[in-house]
């Protein structure tokens, strides 16, 4: 019997998620854990596994689109089932069935409504997409693993022009890599209703700009940052701390250890410490009451090119240095990838964000919303210092902690920012 696939609910409390490609077409064959779709999160791409066997009748849901939860996006039929009435089914199920739109022609479109449309233009040189290419559907959508578009991107590479040997024709990592084994020519952008490439209208010839459709955590990212702002009353306090004990213990780990400690994994030992030595700064607002968090989830902020994401790391204070450093390492490369499980990246108690590497002295970071602080870390630096009357050269990291004083008192996050000021100085105290 026909029944209907629905929109998961892939990360906690999300309302709506975009499919961003479909991997299996109509009519093929279904086995329990083949996967259906990619489906695209706030924050990563999740690959959307059957539950029952069957055959992909019909899909309903397009791509690119966002979708709610629950939502019906494709009918699952029954092996040997055929001729399914698919309005019965949707009916059945209270769905009301909606009309396939109109297809427009492309003459009936304005103009000025294409002219800022970007549109990639192979080259004379480069290979042609073929027709007949099995990756790419009817509909125009490009069947590949999550690995093989994150391979095919960091090489600039066309999925289009692949021929994926895969099952049902799909791209996998041996076709990009084939692919990137052969020279081929560069692919340039022209925008549509112009002559001219995207690389003269970005420098101002022409066309003033180029729009760049939003993506799914691009949107979450405006919207969480948006809401923190603007409902979480942010107070800041500022510490300089001297680094020279750190520095000097570092290179003497670094020196014996097979794994090299970073700054920042001494930053993520200190911060967890202080949260167990203050449980008071540990905790987050709801409308109902203060929670207070039994252990140190740190989340770590790291840049992807889809934009932020902040993978946590899970009871901090009890972890060594090297653990710490191992598991923010993998974390990190995963989030680049896209192929972080939404429990990974959900559910941290306090924030670090650290620009010091791209030489940023000082700055002032948002909330990350439930939490009630974040830490933003600077560079560290060579200044001039005064020890006991005498001016003196240290090493000065500054941080600036940014509170939600709705949960947090300003000499509760005073006496915290202290007490890590103090464990950054001496950091042997954290490490016994």
């Amino acid at each position: 019997m026909a029944k209907l696939i629905k929109m998961p609910e892939i990360a906690a409390n999300a309302t709506s998620a975009v499919i961003k490609a479909w991997t299996k077409q109509e009519g093929d064959a279904v086995k329990v854990g083949d996967v259906l779709a990619e489906i695209e999160t706030d924050k990563a791409l999740i690959e959307f596994d059957a539950d029952e066997a069957g055959v992909l009748g019909k899909i309903l849901a397009p791509t690119g689109k966002d979708i709610e939860v629950g939502a019906p996006i494709a009918v699952l039929f029954a092996v040997g089932e055929t001729n399914v009435d698919i309005d019965a089914v949707l009916a059945a199920a209270g769905v009301a069935s909606a009309p396939a739109p109109a297809a427009i022609p492309l003459a009936a479109i304005p103009e000025a409504a294409i002219s800022g449309t970007a549109v990639a233009v192979p080259p004379a040189a480069a290979p042609a997409v073929t027709a007949a290419s099995a990756a790419v559907a009817n509909g125009g959508r490009i069947f590949a693993s999550p690995l093989a578009r994150r391979l095919a991107q960091d090489r600039g590479l066309d999925l289009r022009a692949l021929q994926g040997s895969g099952p049902h024709g799909r791209i996998v990592k041996r076709d990009v890599e084939t692919a990137a084994a052969a020279p081929t020519a560069p692919v340039q952008t022209i925008v549509a209703g112009t002559s001219q490439p995207a690389a003269q209208i970005a420098a101002g010839v022409g066309s003033p700009y180029v729009e760049v459709p939003h993506s799914g955590m691009r949107r979450t990212i405006a919207r969480r940052l948006t809401e923190s702002k603007t409902s979480i009353p942010h107070f800041y306090l500022k510490a300089d701390c001297r680094m020279d004990k750190l520095l000097a213990l570092r290179a003497e780990i670094n020196a014996a250890a097979p794994r090299k400690i970073s700054i920042n994994d001494f930053i993520v030992k200190a911060v967890a410490a202080a949260l167990r030595a203050m449980p008071d700064m540990n905790v987050s607002w709801t409308d109902a009451a203060l929670r207070k968090y039994a252990q140190a989830d740190i989340s770590v902020a790291v840049s992807t090119e889809g934009g932020l994401i902040t993978p946590v790391v899970r009871a901090a204070e009890n972890k060594s240095l090297s653990a710490i450093s191992a598991e923010v390492a993998d974390l990190a490369a995963r989030a680049r990838s896209n192929a972080l499980a939404p429990e990974e990246y959900q559910g941290g108690s306090f924030t670090i964000s650290n620009l010091g590497m791209f030489g940023m002295k000082e700055f002032s970071a948002i909330i990350n919303p439930p939490q009630a602080a974040i830490l933003a870390v600077g560079a560290t630096e060579q200044q001039a210092v005064v020890v006991d009357g005498v001016l003196a050269v240290a090493s000065v990291m500054t941080v600036t902690l940014s509170v939600d004083h709705r949960a947090i008192d300003g000499a509760v996050g005073a006496q915290w920012l202290a007490l890590f000021k103090q464990y950054i100085e001496n950091p042997l105290s954290i490490l016994i």
